[in-house]
């Protein structure tokens, strides 16, 4: 069945709530608002998310979706969506779905053709890239890595192809240990940011080399939630002279004249044309 590209459905409404990820006066209008309203509040911890409707004296039905019940009580609130109630989910803390459960009861509103409705909020990752000084212009969410060394490693080994900003959440108790991993794979030098408590009232930055973190974890004991920010720097190609000569000689042969075949190769590598016309010039003969 085709889905609909627009909210048009009769049924009940899926809300996707963000909560604050420490200070509770980033809590949005609109999302006490809708909180307020809903027939039904899908929660990751009730009891932690009890704390928060109560502070801000939200009397609505709470039940729990997390990564153990899921299977049952996604079924469950599809039920209510489709009878006509109105559902919000929320996580502890952020923006719903986002390193946290509740993925699939999103999917199973969308293969119900039941609306569902994101509102704008919290993300820690995206908080702590605008602060932390690395381009945000392209990043990559990583979110957190495999616990296991030998896993992390693996990853970590994939992740040295993707030339952005990446985002990494990480405890206090692990933090070491990973930073550790990301200094054997990507090197001593490489720049990351260590963004600890976002929003609370020991929110602080550590900016450095990934082998100065090492040791400034060792000098300070890890504390709190941990946002870790790794600058990836495009490595260099390095090409060979044969190869430059190769390309060259392949140009001249579909008949493109040989200065013009230079300026290509020198345009498609990145290098000077000067460069690329001293090899061709004074190696050629010797490759």
């Amino acid at each position: 069945m085709e889905q609909k590209s627009f909210q048009t459905s009769e049924k009940g409404k899926l809300y996707l709530v963000p909560t604050p990820i420490g200070n509770l006066d980033d809590m949005t209008f609109r999302a006490l608002a809708i909180l307020k309203e809903v027939d039904l509040i899908a929660a990751e911890d009730t009891r932690h998310s009890g704390l928060l409707l109560q502070h801000f004296q939200i009397k609505r039905p709470l039940v729990s979706l997390h990564e153990h019940n899921y299977a049952k009580r996604v079924p469950e609130l599809i039920a209510k969506l489709n009878s006509g109630l109105s559902v919000a989910q929320i996580s502890d803390a952020g923006m719903p779905s986002i390193s946290d459960p509740g993925h699939e009861l999103v999917l199973a509103a969308i293969k119900n053709q039941i609306d569902v409705i994101s509102l704008p909020g919290p993300s820690a990752g995206i908080t702590a890239l605008i602060a932390s000084g690395l381009s945000a212009e392209k990043f990559t969410f990583i979110g957190f890595l495999p616990r296991k060394n030998s896993e992390q490693k693996r990853e970590l080994e994939k992740l040295k192809l993707i030339e952005t900003t990446l985002i990494f959440y990480e405890s206090p108790f692990r933090i070491a240990k990973t930073l550790n991993n990301i200094q054997l794979v990507f090197g001593a030098d490489t720049k990351v940011v260590l963004a600890r408590e976002l929003t609370k009232k020991f929110e602080s930055y550590y900016r450095g080399t990934v082998a100065d973190a090492l040791v400034f974890l060792q000098q300070n004991t890890a504390r709190g939630e941990y946002v870790l920010l790794v600058e990836k720097i495009p490595e260099k190609t390095i090409f060979s002279a044969r190869s430059l000569i190769q390309r060259i000689e392949q140009d001249i042969k579909k008949g493109t004249k040989p200065i013009d075949a230079i300026k290509t190769v020198a345009k498609t590598t990145g290098l000077s044309r000067a460069d690329v016309y001293e090899i061709y010039h004074k190696e050629k003969d010797d490759v």
